[in-house]
């Protein structure tokens, strides 16, 4: 849905359209179509990270192919629709329609040389596409050389390296937010990859504030079907902090799993198959679970072709947590057996990070990126009329408190990303102020009551102006000021709801 800050601007660009038409009338169209649109999030990362298995466990459904094929080298984009519907859009904006496969899934051909492809639109009857739009992007390291050849180039005033796709470039810079994927321990090209990345977004100024990590893959961190959870959790805390000026936290996840259990890919006959390897002695089943090979070719109470599905959906983790389950409740049904696994993935805990990260906050997201947008169209316009009718608007509509939102997320990701240095403290204090409503947390005074709280405000008001004029260079003065004024709002917010 579209919040009150991204409405009042699609307004905006609609008066300003109606007065004018040119080039430049139709880029304010765009952007005020675009704030219609649910939030759109770009899933970037090197090849075979697990970017598409992703994307399958958020839409809940098994729809973007895994394995390398044409598909997997273009840009793809799910959004809501009111039938399921696959349309290859090529470079010339020519739409070429194509039926899902007999999985369900897009097909692995799409009739069109992939060089001629601009992205893949896929439209599917999902309720969690109502309120996300997830693009799927082929990433970086492309063995394509055209891809290669495109990555030299510059898309708006944003650099790449050469080893990152010009089309999933360009989709990052045109999201509201992104998920970088990685696998096990963030290498010094990874590093790089993901800095490029950052650039590729600088228009959108891609930061802490709407961007996150994901650990994939983490069941590979230990051997056979091992816990990997022990190692996982302490590895994604340092690339958190390695990575702290790139993405806001970084989530582990059992990708796989997470794809199985909420696409509802484990049937009966599995559960069934799982039950067998169950009953077996301990240590057969430990045996049995020690590698791949040897689950394919141990006797075991599953045939051959039952084994090799479950490595495909569960991989040894999987199975291996499974058969736990089930030898401890013989009688758990597949539903539950289900929930269970997708617990163990991770996903829910990422699905409340997405939630806590870009749910609220995406009317502002939004809202920040249009202004952003007309912002850089009134710069570079021909036309002065649209020029200073675009500023004048603008002007007017930052003068409303409630676009102060806008201000201090700008601030806080200045800083986050340490465009501005502040110290430690102010930096968090900043960081919570612009991207949560609670005053408690914004605080750090969880059982404050409202009179405590407002006046905790007022104080952290004059800390941030008595810094502002005192000890702060003209940079870090500009932020101040913005927090000042924040923390002013947020005592009369404090003190309104106490009324």
């Amino acid at each position: 849905m579209t919040g009150p800050l991204s409405t009042r601007l699609a307004t905006l660009c609609h008066e300003i359209v109606t007065d004018f038409d040119s080039d430049a009338g139709g880029q304010v169209r765009q952007i005020g179509n675009r704030l219609h649109e649910p939030l759109r999030v770009a899933i970037a990362g090197r090849l075979k990270a697990g970017k598409s298995t992703l994307v399958n466990a958020l839409i809940g459904r098994r729809v973007a192919p895994t394995a390398a094929g044409e598909c997997t080298r273009v840009v793809t984009r799910f959004r809501y629709g009111p039938a399921d519907r696959v349309d290859v859009v090529t470079r010339d904006h020519q739409r070429r329609s194509l039926p899902l496969d007999d999985d369900g899934m897009v097909p692995a051909r799409l009739g069109v040389p992939a060089a001629r492809i601009a992205y893949v639109d896929v439209t599917l009857t999902n309720d969690r596409l109502r309120t996300l739009t997830v693009v799927d992007t082929p990433g970086l390291s492309s063995t394509d050389t055209a891809s290669s050849d495109r990555a030299a180039h510059v898309v708006g005033d944003a650099p790449f390296d050469d080893d990152i796709d010009a089309d999933s470039a360009a989709e990052v810079a045109t999201a509201e937010a992104v998920i970088y994927v990685f696998t096990q321990a963030v290498r010094a090209d990874d590093v790089r990859a993901l800095d490029a990345f950052h650039d590729a977004s600088a228009r959108l100024a891609t930061s802490p504030i709407n961007a996150l990590g994901v650990l994939a893959k983490i069941d590979t961190l230990a051997g056979g079907a091992d816990d990997p959870w022990p190692v996982a959790a302490p590895l994604a805390a340092g690339q958190a902090g390695l990575l702290r000026r790139t993405v806001g936290d970084v989530v582990p996840l059992v990708g796989l799993l997470a794809e199985t259990a909420g696409a509802g890919r484990l049937t009966d006959a599995d559960r069934d198959a799982l039950a067998a390897l169950a009953g077996l002695p301990a240590d057969e089943l430990g045996l049995l679970l020690t590698s791949v090979d040897l689950f394919r070719t141990l006797p075991a109470p599953a045939g051959p072709e039952r084994r090799e599905r479950l490595l495909g959906r569960l991989d040894l983790y999987g199975i291996g947590f499974a058969c736990a389950q089930l030898a401890a409740e013989p009688r758990l049904g597949t539903g539950e057996l289900a929930r269970r696994l997708l617990a163990a993935s991770g996903m829910p805990r990422l699905q409340q990070t997405l939630q806590q990260s870009f749910g609220w906050r995406s009317d502002a997201i939004k809202a920040g990126w249009a202004l952003t947008r007309l912002e850089r169209l009134a710069g570079h316009t021909a036309d002065p009329r649209l020029r200073t009718t675009v500023r004048d608007a603008l002007e007017e509509v930052l003068r409303d408190p409630a676009y102060h939102r806008l201000r201090l997320l700008d601030a806080a990701q200045r800083a986050a990303t340490g465009a501005v240095r502040l110290p430690a403290d102010r930096e968090s204090e900043l960081i919570r102020l612009a991207t949560s409503e609670d005053p408690r947390w914004i605080l750090d005074l969880p059982r404050a009551g409202r009179d405590e709280l407002g006046t905790a405000a007022i104080a952290a008001a004059g800390r941030w102006r008595a810094y502002a004029v005192d000890g702060a260079g003209p940079a870090q003065a500009r932020i101040a000021h913005v927090a000042h004024r924040g923390f002013q709002l947020l005592a009369q917010e404090v003190r309104r709801c106490a009324t």
